[in-house]
């Protein structure tokens, strides 16, 4: 058994391999992903039960490994993604504290992508801080996110050279928006919240902070939305495609129809970003604040984000 060198990095996956730490044996398999033309993911990470903080084992697979679970029918099924790959990298905690790398498969069912699309992969993706800082420069500067995104590729020789999509940047500059945001804003938005709440109880909202306990993800629900829920919420809508405000900030909608096919609205949300954590933490509180009565059906636009977060919030609903 060997330590992994700067040699080895460009080298393929093999048994007995040595690594001083776990990111280590991540990035390594996700550098080979790279060259190869696959993503990466950890499929579990057992720790210890003594210590929490360190990792005893972990494996990590092609994305393509498994086999998507069969939620219902829908009108527009999104491309299958879960293949059952079995290419894979195990590794172990040893008695000297580095990791062992015990199995390795490196058979695919699929073809890999080419280098011009390696990019586009998601373990592959990394906004770097000085992307980050170009990106800010010219956000404040006035540029539209197409200008800067373009100008950026053309700086690297390429789109495909910069690490990172079109949705990275848009996620990013969200994020730096919703920060940026003055403290007046985010304290009218409180005030008002509180009012309806002193003028009517059955008001509700809840919101969500970040590291720096600053608002995040808001929703709110009214007397009527809570009633309209109870009575004709077996069919829930959801969108935020339809409107962003200046800040880029996605502005989301529960709805339905009553009894007189009319529109009815069932709860509305301000979102830090359109990630995964942030629908769940979104789906998570309409429920929670409509009794953890769960619809039969949603319904909702073709975005992988929003169907993964609700597979796993609501996994027999989604349409």
């Amino acid at each position: 058994m060997s330590n992994v060198n700067a040699e080895d990095l460009q080298n393929d996956p093999k048994v007995d391999m040595i690594f001083d730490t776990e990111e280590e044996a991540y990035q390594f398999y996700n550098n080979y992903g790279r060259r190869m033309g696959f993503s990466i993911r950890r499929q579990y990470v057992h720790r210890s039960k003594s210590n929490k903080s360190i990792i005893t084992s972990a494996r990590f697979v092609c994305s393509k490994q498994g086999i998507k679970k069969q939620v219902s029918e829908t009108k527009n099924p999104q491309k299958e993604t879960k293949i059952n790959c079995l290419a894979r990298m195990g590794i172990k905690l040893m008695d000297n504290g580095q990791y062992w790398c015990h199995d390795v498969v490196e058979d695919h069912n699929h073809p890999f992508q080419t280098p011009a699309t390696a990019y586009m992969m998601r373990s592959q993706r990394k906004l770097s801080k000085a992307h980050a800082a170009v990106i800010d420069l010219a956000d404040d500067s006035g540029l539209r996110p197409k200008a800067i995104f373009d100008y950026m590729g053309r700086q690297a020789g390429g789109v495909e050279n910069l690490g990172h999509t079109k949705l990275d940047q848009k996620n990013y500059l969200r994020t730096k928006r919703q920060r940026d945001l003055a403290q007046g804003e985010g304290g009218s938005l409180l005030m008002y919240f509180e009012k309806q709440t002193r003028e009517n109880p059955s008001f509700t909202y809840s919101l969500q902070l970040d590291s720096d306990e600053k608002i995040a993800n808001v929703f709110w629900t009214d007397p009527r939305m809570i009633i309209d829920y109870a009575l004709f919420g077996d069919v829930v809508t959801f969108d935020t495609t339809f409107d962003t405000n200046k800040e880029y900030i996605p502005f989301g909608l529960f709805a339905g129809f009553n009894h007189h096919r009319g529109v009815v609205i069932f709860g509305a949300a301000l979102l830090y970003d359109e990630t995964v954590d942030s629908f769940k933490w979104l789906f998570e509180t309409f429920l929670e604040i409509h009794g953890h009565k769960k619809p039969i059906t949603i319904f909702t636009d073709q975005d992988a984000t929003k169907a993964k977060a609700i597979q796993e919030v609501l996994p027999e609903t989604w349409h």
